[in-house]
This record gives C-alpha cells, sequence and structure tokens, in this order.
C-alpha cells in the first residue's frame, strides 16, 4: 500500500467513528495534537453530544493548509479510522473514491439487536466493507489478539492510529508523530500502555489486509 493516501497535497481530511466509551474523541485530539507537531494546520469537529457509552460517535480531523472549514464532505474523506465496523459503515458516504478504511474487527452490539431489533450480521458487514473499499484499501485490525497481547481492550484506539499511520491513512502523519502526542496527552499512568498499543506492527497478526467473514452471527 501507498505511504500516503492523500488525494489533496494540501490537506489530509480523516474521519475517526466509534461507540461511546471507545475513546474516538481522545484519538482525534491525539492525531490534531501529532499533526499540529509537524506544524501543519488542523481543523477538528466531534459529535461531543452522543458520547455517552454505546451512541454513535465521530470526529473530523482535517489537517493541513487546504482545510477551510472543520467539517469533511461527503465523498471527501481521505481515510476513516473505526473502532468498531458497523460504524465504519456508517460513515461510507464521506470516503472518496481510492480511500482507505482501517477499522477494527470487534463488534459493539446496539441495545436494538438485543430487544427484538434486526440481527448484528458481523459477516455480512466486514464482506460489504469489503465490496465497497476494496481489498487494497482495507486493513481490519484483529481486536481480540491486540487485547490479549496489551492485556486489555481500552486502548484499541491507539491501536488503530497506529495501523493507521503504517497504512498511510494518516498523510504526512507518522508513528513517530503519534508517539510525541501519546507523550504529551496521555496521563503518566497509563504512558507506557499506550506507547505500547502503538507499536504494535502491521506485520503481526495483529492487521491483515482482507476481511474475515468466517466469524459467524453476532447473537442478538
Amino acid at each position: 500500500m501507498s505511504t500516503k493516501v492523500c488525494a489533496n497535497p494540501c490537506c489530509t481530511n480523516v474521519i475517526l467513528a466509534g461507540v461511546g466509551g471507545q475513546g474516538a474523541v481522545l484519538a482525534s485530539k491525539l492525531l490534531a495534537r501529532a499533526a499540529m507537531e509537524r506544524g501543519l494546520p488542523v481543523k477538528t469537529a466531534e459529535t461531543i453530544g452522543m458520547a455517552q457509552r454505546g451512541g454513535s460517535v465521530f470526529s473530523h480531523v482535517r489537517m493541513g493548509e487546504g482545510a477551510h472549514s472543520p467539517l469533511i464532505g461527503r465523498g471527501r474523506a481521505d481515510a476513516i479510522v473505526a473502532f468498531e465496523p458497523a460504524e465504519a459503515v456508517r460513515q461510507l458516504a464521506f470516503l472518496r473514491p481510492g480511500g482507505v478504511v482501517v477499522t477494527s474487527d470487534a463488534p459493539v452490539v446496539p441495545v436494538s439487536a438485543a430487544t427484538g431489533g434486526p440481527a448484528y450480521d458481523l459477516p455480512a458487514i466486514m464482506s460489504y466493507l469489503h465490496d465497497r473499499v476494496g481489498e487494497k484499501n482495507l486493513s481490519i485490525v484483529d481486536a481480540t489478539a491486540a487485547e490479549a497481547e496489551l492485556g486489555t481492550a481500552r486502548v484499541l484506539n491507539v491501536v488503530l492510529l497506529g495501523a493507521a499511520a503504517r497504512a498511510g491513512a494518516l498523510g504526512p502523519v507518522t508513528v513517530e508523530d503519534l508517539v510525541a502526542a501519546v507523550r504529551a496527552l496521555v496521563n503518566p499512568r497509563f504512558l507506557d500502555l499506550d506507547l505500547a498499543a502503538l507499536m504494535l506492527r502491521r506485520d503481526s497478526p495483529f492487521v491483515t489486509s482482507k476481511s474475515e467473514c468466517d466469524k459467524g452471527t453476532v447473537p442478538s
């Protein structure tokens, strides 16, 4: 995969998406700080009002001189970094042709699926992402393997940022830039854990380049 996926050399547009409690807002702050450390102007917009645990949350991060407003238009995002696969699907309308999706494979089943609503069909979601985005531009993080390695799922947001940087999905922002941002913003008590999460390698079993659609439907 290319080391840079941004179609506009003056601006990189990234959407971070998840559900409340997954750290989407912190991830956007880390990305913005990393970009500012490189001297880039940054504009962000967040859905703070929906950030209660379980609610859909997304942040727009625009980095570079070409960003004139904080919101990313439909079909203009260079990358979607999703901490939950259904939330990746929810944001696909914003992805530009040839844009990159980096997503966790771990579902957060909505309350509606557990109370008689439509079942959460993980294989169908992953297959849809594969068909819409294409294998070349889709990276999937094995959240179970990452959790086993790190001993917790609480830093999955940072794992995804590291995977996105290595996929070239964050434009000029590198893993080293994210390390500096983590050191600046993360509570010292959790610093070592967040740095370990950031450094999980793409050539490890934690990130694949295609969907795995044989995990079975998540029970409703």
